[in-house]
């Protein structure tokens, strides 16, 4: 069995990796299983769109740098909507940072306060892709660089914008996703190149 993660990770049938893959199989399975559900396959429109579910895959695999899952995310979303691809092509610098950033409550933890960009949705982008799919890509870049500054406010502003509360679960859990699986990619990169 084959999935995106080997796909992407250059994971050969038959190879050490692949073993080391199928000593967790109900691992393996999830994530793909996951992988189809919240993006190419998804029960429920409604909560997110196919075009939505792309773009904030897209996004936040850009965001973190990961190429090959951007390049996925970047080919399903143009083949839904390639005027939203390259809209958000085109805002990609003036939202790339690093992180994690932001402030914590007042405590001992405010001592690891730090100040960092608030992406803020352009005219331009948010023209060419809508006030809700704009909020979106905001609520994924809080959640992307600074989550420790998520808010009632900004779960607001995505009501605000038109998601629906149950929409706003699925961008979280698309946000959560990707995130799950930069870093699985990442790791099973550096034990290919170690075997």
């Amino acid at each position: 069995m084959t999935d995106l993660i080997d796909t992407l990770v250059g994971i050969d049938v038959g190879s050490p990796l692949d073993a080391l893959r199928a000593k967790r199989p109900v691992a393996r399975s999830d994530a793909q299983t996951t992988y189809d559900a919240l993006i190419t396959d998804p029960g429920d429109l409604a909560r997110a769109s196919a075009v939505e579910r792309a773009a904030i895959a897209f996004w936040v695999a850009a965001l973190s740098r990961a190429e090959q899952l951007a390049a996925n995310y970047r080919g399903l979303l143009a083949d839904l909507d390639p005027a939203v691809a390259t809209s958000i092509d085109d805002a990609l610098p003036d939202a790339t940072t690093t992180g994690p950033y932001g402030t914590y409550p007042a405590g001992p933890l405010s001592a690891e306060d730090e100040a960092g960009l608030h992406f803020t949705a352009s005219p331009a982008l948010r023209d060419a892709v809508g006030t809700r799919l704009a909020a979106a890509l905001e609520h994924a870049h809080l959640l992307t660089f600074r989550p420790r500054d998520a808010s009632p406010d900004a779960l607001q502003a995505l009501l605000e914008a038109g998601w629906s509360t149950d929409g706003i679960v699925t961008v979280s859990q698309l946000v959560a996703f990707i995130h799950f699986q930069l870093r699985v990619i990442t790791g099973l990169t550096v034990l290919k190149k170690a075997i």
